[in-house]
């Protein structure tokens, strides 16, 4: 079932994606800001409440659903139930419309609405920095949001629902990293969530997205260059500002023989910032160039093509026996 479940999923995104701006979208952030404003009372305990409100109790929701379905309709309306989970947290066209139009301008020749594009995908200041620049971080935004839409929910979903929770664990996950970036950020009227909140938040985030995190390494590792991926790994992981990101990044540099790393693009909100801060040192590798989109895009789509034909496998084996 849960092959089935994610191959339909995957289908049903790229044929009809979910916009950002969608209902469903403007709903979690609504619910994250009643959680944030009822129950962040700035003491750990409370933090933790308010995150398992904000996370948990929609996965409980799922999960039961799940097993009523499961075990009083039918199976197929619990794979429908799946599906339906998997569609609105699983996919690359949550994201993908920021690559393709970055990519399209550079192709162009146009820098500056490239610049602008990359400016508003991630809220961030890019001034004039150069295109080789601008193909770097837009490659670096793209594998982390691979990995963040696509493995890292296909890992949990795939290790939950095989204890018979159903899709629980995408929820978690997309949960987990939607609550840790919005918190933050501030809301509408200017206002941040406790420290302490955003502390919980990002702890949670880290020791979730750990085991993830490797397995994306290692699957870009096996369907790339896998002794430079698992070199940049070892080496080089740490050079990232974040632990677990730093992983991807450092072994997809060596997969594609590709230089990642280097200058963080800062946040638009601090506006006495420079354009760029050094926070992190460059993986050794190739000067990224538009050339490598198209590596990019096969590495990835690689990696989830070995993935499924392991689920597959597992899924036959089990139906089998």
């Amino acid at each position: 079932m849960n092959f089935f479940a994610i191959l339909l999923a995957l289908v049903l995104e790229q044929v009809r994606p979910l916009k950002n701006g969608s209902q469903f979208f403007h709903f979690v952030h609504l619910w994250s800001a009643w959680v944030v404003r009822i129950f962040d009372a700035g003491t750990r305990p409370q933090a933790w409440i308010a995150w398992g409100i904000t996370v948990l109790s929609p996965a409980l929701l799922v999960v039961l659903v799940h097993w009523s379905l499961a075990w009083g309709v039918g199976w197929w309306l619990a794979v429908a139930w799946n599906v339906a989970v998997l569609y609105v947290t699983l996919g690359f066209r949550q994201f993908s419309h920021h690559f393709t139009g970055i990519r399209d301008a550079l192709e162009n020749g146009d820098e500056e609405q490239a610049r602008e594009l990359l400016a508003q995908w991630q809220q961030v200041q890019v001034g004039q920095i150069p295109r080789s620049e601008i193909v770097r971080h837009l490659i670096e935004y793209s594998i982390i949001a691979a990995h963040r839409h696509v493995f890292g929910v296909f890992f949990w979903y795939t290790a939950l629902s095989l204890v018979g929770l159903g899709p629980v664990g995408a929820v978690i996950y997309r949960l987990t990293e939607f609550a840790q970036r919005r918190w933050q950020e501030p809301s509408a009227d200017g206002s941040l969530p406790s420290e302490v909140l955003r502390s919980v938040s990002a702890r949670a985030w880290q020791a979730l997205d750990w085991l993830p995190s490797r397995m994306t390494a290692l699957g870009f590792a096996m369907v790339g260059s896998f002794e430079d991926a698992m070199d940049g790994w070892r080496h080089h992981a740490q050079n990232f500002p974040s632990d677990n990101d730093g992983v991807v990044l450092a072994a997809t540099a060596g997969a594609i023989n590709i230089r990642l790393g280097g200058t963080a693009l800062q946040a638009t909100d601090d506006a006495a910032a420079p354009t760029e801060k050094p926070d992190s040192r460059s993986t050794p590798g190739r000067e990224p160039s538009a050339a490598h989109f198209a590596q990019v895009v096969g590495l990835v789509w690689r990696t989830v093509t070995m993935w499924l034909l392991l689920l597959a496998l597992l899924t036959m084996a089990n139906l089998v026996g």
